[in-house]
């Protein structure tokens, strides 16, 4: 009796062990098949580019005297800053969007390598800058400097900081459908690689927004402004 009972046990350990065996193979397979399938993953960049016009335009305008007196060259800056005030003004420009630097006047002979034979003494200079919205007044007024000229007005045009600055201040508005139409880019280059290597596209694994640039069109045309922005994206694919 003893002897029968333990065959009988013997036989279910045995047929308890040969289940547990291939439940544990095939929860493995399963795990094993899933890793893989959760271990394919493609990364993809979406673009998106606008060309937008600049909404602001830093105009600084700068004048330059030479003299042997100080104070004609005073007196000869203030007179140019007050004929340029009066251009601005006079071709649509606001009070409040001119500013006014304080005259900058060197006496050379002051200078540790200066010497007797230095010519004019003194030089200075003194720049008066619209800050605007009014970009297209810019441009336009711009080509009609020579009035200025014409007038006596010594306008100073070389230099880094005589040169006109553009910018745009709208990135916040277009935001938002530029940051969509890059994931869309981004997702349909994942579609054509899932199709590509017959695959499904599953869910993103991460998603990874780039900082936008803003940067000239080109070096003719600094009032045109391309803003770009590149998102990166993973995508699961599946069988």
């Amino acid at each position: 009796m003893s002897t029968s009972r333990s065959s009988v046990n013997a036989i279910i350990f045995s047929v308890a062990a040969i289940v547990s065996a291939a439940l544990l193979s095939s929860g493995l397979t399963s795990s094993i098949n899933n890793f893989r399938s959760f271990d394919r993953v493609v990364e993809v960049k979406g673009l998106a580019e606008r060309e937008v016009a600049a909404d602001t335009a830093i105009w600084p305008l700068k004048v330059t005297r030479a003299g042997n007196t100080q104070n004609t060259i005073y007196q000869e800056l203030d007179q140019d800053i007050q004929a340029i005030r009066a251009f601005l003004l006079v071709n649509g420009f606001d009070e409040n969007e001119l500013s006014v630097s304080a005259p900058n006047v060197l006496d050379k002979l002051a200078e540790r390598w200066a010497t007797e034979d230095v010519g004019l003494r003194f030089t200075g200079d003194q720049t008066i800058t619209v800050y605007t919205e009014k970009v297209n007044q810019v441009r336009e007024l711009r080509q009609q400097l020579s009035e200025l000229g014409k007038k006596g007005v010594s306008l100073s045009s070389n230099g880094y900081d005589t040169q006109v600055e553009y910018h745009f201040n709208g990135l916040n508005a277009i935001k938002p459908s530029m940051i969509e139409e890059s994931a869309r880019n981004a997702r349909e280059v994942a579609l054509r690689f899932a199709e590509h290597s017959d695959s499904e596209l599953g869910k993103i694994r991460s998603a990874n927004q780039g900082q936008f640039t803003i940067y000239d069109r080109d070096s003719n045309t600094p009032h045109l402004k391309i803003v770009r922005v590149v998102s990166t994206v993973s995508y699961q694919l599946v069988d």
